[in-house]
């Protein structure tokens, strides 16, 4: 990844947990890793344990951030979700899955939080 990608991505990841402490959320992990994948924030918003993918861009031409958490990148999360889940034994809670749009606009950060942006298939955790 280019060094400007990934400064970009990191200053989209701070923003949206910053986005996301404003709305009530309290951050558990950033950048959750395991051979399956990696989940960008997870956090809690009440009793509901929040997976959040960051999607940012420097402009619209390749669409809306949101549209790049395609179902690959679904599936992907919901399988380390559940490992994180059964990891720390909160298969009781309950569980979504939010996505944090970050689209700079003449160097202004403009933020789009979209919670439930998709359900967990049961086909997706085998």
């Amino acid at each position: 990844m280019a060094k400007d990608n990934l400064y970009c991505g990191e200053s989209g990841e701070r923003l949206a947990q910053e986005l996301l402490r404003q709305q009530g959320y309290r951050i558990v992990k950033c950048n959750y890793k395991t051979r399956l994948g990696e989940i960008d924030i997870i956090a809690t918003d009440a009793d509901t344990v929040c997976f959040v993918e960051v999607k940012t861009r420097r402009s619209d031409a390749f669409g809306n951030p949101s549209d790049s958490v395609h179902p690959l990148k679904q599936r992907q999360m919901a399988k380390v979700a559940l490992g994180f889940l059964q990891e720390r034994k909160l298969l009781h809670k309950r569980a979504r899955f939010d996505v944090v749009s970050v689209k700079y606009a003449q160097d202004i950060p403009h933020l789009q939080l979209t919670k439930d942006a998709f359900e967990l298939d049961e086909r997706y955790t085998y």
